[in-house]
């Protein structure tokens, strides 16, 4: 069975960190583009950040561009989306996704990803 879980969400104060993990299980994704992805209350799901198989290429939203950071650990099948500074905003359910095909350019496009996480909840107040 393949599954995407995600880990980390909570309750924060604006310009606090959080850090959140998606572990991998059922296949190994070490080959594949992720994502991270996020729905605010009331919105349709984003895109947040995404990387490629070996980390080499990065894209992330304007919105969390110098406050966000996507990383991943293909050893233990997991990524991370580390994030500061978190403002209201930011506020949403956080959805990870695998690429439906090895060794492809990340997209930031919904279309391209197969596996999806349940999500987290990160919530910001002031």
């Amino acid at each position: 069975q393949v599954q995407l879980v995600e880990s980390g969400g909570g309750l924060v104060q604006a310009g606090d960190s959080l850090r959140l993990a998606c572990a991998a299980s059922g296949r190994t994704f070490s080959s594949n583009a992720m994502g991270w992805f996020r729905r605010a209350p009331g919105k349709d799901r984003e895109f947040v950040a995404a990387i490629s198989w070996n980390g080499g290429i990065k894209y992330y939203a304007d919105s969390v561009k110098g406050r966000f950071t996507i990383s991943r650990d293909n050893a233990g099948n997991t990524v991370y989306l580390q994030m500061n500074s978190l403002a209201l905003e930011d506020t949403a359910v956080y959805y990870c996704a695998a690429d439906r095909s090895s060794r492809r350019n990340p997209s930031r496009l919904q279309s391209e990803y197969e596996y999806w996480g349940q999500g987290t909840q990160v919530t910001v107040s002031s």
